[in-house]
């Protein structure tokens, strides 16, 4: 396709970014959402024109600039699944945001647009200081709408967000200037081919990890996250828990695992072990919290840390798993937020214990919230659970302790999810305004519904999802299987092949 499609995707939302500000406050939710219902169509486009099983990059673009650096973007099938998954969520945030901001309406869906075309850039930068330029610009717009639209603490989580992620990304850029200096070159899928010294490894891998630690976020610095989920908008609690989040998986598959195999062997552990930390201590945090956003923020952290056990299994379906636990987390968490804006617009609470009985007064609310909460937990036949199962199987493979720790956060889920789900929902109601709340309205219909049917589709038929990665998943495994570090499993055949050996040869001997 020689029009330079991702271009387009990136620069169409920055135009209308620009526009949207000099518009009246309705004129600016018009624009905003034709602009990201455009971008959907185009990210369809992209979808359909992805030739699945041909070349690893496609819809490359490529424009010099000034000495290495250029506008290089171009896309596997990772970055389509997340460039899809980004413009599938937008327009929804536009319109869950359609009646409950009222304050500078035209910078708000400025700060949105401009968002998305950062998100995008993200995945389709295929030059390492581009890449670097989108990643820190998307702390920009966030910390705008957490800081202009938030909740009465927005200003100190705002700060808290910007410091945490700005502060773990420094090392990142000094890492890049050495590499690019080492390998003569700024070109993303050259530099995952190439073998940098295996002592500088440890350092680059550390670095990386320093900003993509903060970005999953991996515990224990994931602390910004529920203050930031806490104070922020509702469509910028789905923006971030849905996409942001991300962002630090997809740079550990970008970076840290094929342009630093040993490295990422050797240190295993210190993922695994935060990982594991993280699934056990988040989801115990969750089951106490009063305020609903915060306990869906303490599941995000705990999902997350699927992707990075899975991601580190070094095995396809520990990395696979991973990949569906991100696209899965990323509509199902979005979805979680948005049950809880439609509540809260209704009574501008967060506290769980100023709901109940919603099922009486609200039957079709909360059918979709019961629905939202089987996919968290990883109910079969819905997104979250073919993720998690090849996440374990994956974890299983590589160290069995791994994986039964891990399995403690899927029983610890459903504790905390279902819990939540039976304050809001069942009891009786705490008081005459909870009692007296209406429905959902249409536009609400229209933020969930089509969330639900892709939860759905997911569910039953996650092939469509998972078909344009593999060959990328192949290319991944291929790259950093020689440094894998060997199974418990394998361990104890090991030991029982020599154990085999000396009882033939001593059978042989009498």
């Amino acid at each position: 396709m020689s029009f330079p499609i991702l271009s387009t995707m990136i620069l169409l939302p920055i135009a209308a970014a620009l526009l949207t500000i000099f518009l009246s406050a309705q004129a600016a939710r018009v624009v905003a959402l034709g602009t990201t219902l455009v971008l959907l169509g185009l990210g369809i486009l992209l979808w359909d024109g992805f030739d699945i099983g041909g070349p690893q990059w496609q819809f490359v673009e490529n424009a010099p600039i000034f000495g290495r650096f250029a506008w290089a973007l171009g896309i596997d099938g990772i970055a389509l699944m997340l460039i899809v998954l980004s413009v599938f969520l937008m327009p929804i945030c536009i319109l869950a945001s359609w009646d409950s901001i009222e304050k500078r309406v035209p910078e708000y869906m400025a700060a949105f647009l401009l968002m998305e075309a950062l998100m995008i850039g993200v995945f389709a930068a295929q030059d390492m200081f581009l890449f670097y330029i989108f990643f820190e610009a998307g702390l920009i717009p966030m910390y705008l709408i957490i800081g202009i639209w938030g909740g009465a603490d927005r200003i100190k989580a705002s700060y808290k967000f910007f410091l945490y992620t700005l502060l773990g990304s420094l090392l990142m850029l000094v890492a890049m200037l050495w590499m690019s200096r080492e390998a003569g070159t700024t070109d993303i899928p050259s530099l995952m081919q190439y073998n940098f010294p295996v002592d500088a490894q440890t350092w680059l891998w550390l670095a990386f990890f320093a900003s993509f630690a903060v970005k999953m976020p991996m515990w224990p610095v994931h602390t910004w996250l529920p203050d930031a989920h806490v104070q922020a908008p509702t469509a910028g609690s789905v923006i971030l828990a849905g996409v942001l989040l991300k962002m630090g998986g997809y740079g550990f598959i970008r970076f840290s695992l094929p342009m630093f195999p040993e490295a990422s062997a050797q240190l295993v552990w210190l993922v695994f072990g935060m990982s594991m930390i993280a699934v056990v201590y988040t989801s115990l945090v969750a089951l106490v919290q009063q305020d609903m956003k915060k306990l869906i923020a303490y599941s995000s952290v705990a999902h997350m840390a699927f992707v990075t056990i899975g991601l580190f299994a070094f095995n396809r379906q520990g990395i696979e798993g991973a990949l569906l636990v991100m696209l899965a987390h990323g509509l199902v968490s979005g979805a979680l937020f948005l049950c809880v804006g439609v509540i809260y617009d209704r009574l501008h609470t967060r506290e769980i214990a100023r709901y109940g009985g919603l099922s009486n007064n609200m039957p079709y609310y909360a059918l979709f919230f019961l629905f939202f909460t089987m996919a968290s937990i990883g109910l079969p036949g819905l997104a979250n659970f073919v993720g998690e199962f090849l996440a374990l199987v994956g974890a299983y493979k590589a160290n069995s302790w791994v994986a039964a720790v891990a399995t403690t956060g899927i029983i610890l889920g459903a504790a905390y999810m279902l819990y939540l789900y039976r304050r809001v929902a069942f009891g009786t109601a705490a008081g005459e305004d909870t009692a007296s709340m209406r429905d959902m309205t249409p536009r609400e219909w229209l933020t969930l519904a089509p969330i639900a049917a892709a939860t759905l589709w997911m569910g039953v038929y996650p092939e469509s999802f998972m078909a344009p990665m593999r060959n990328d998943v192949t290319a991944l495994l291929a790259r950093i299987e020689r440094t894998a570090p060997a199974g418990d499993a394998q361990l104890k055949m090991g030991a029982a092949k020599p154990a085999q050996a000396h009882s033939a040869a001593h059978g042989e001997a009498h």
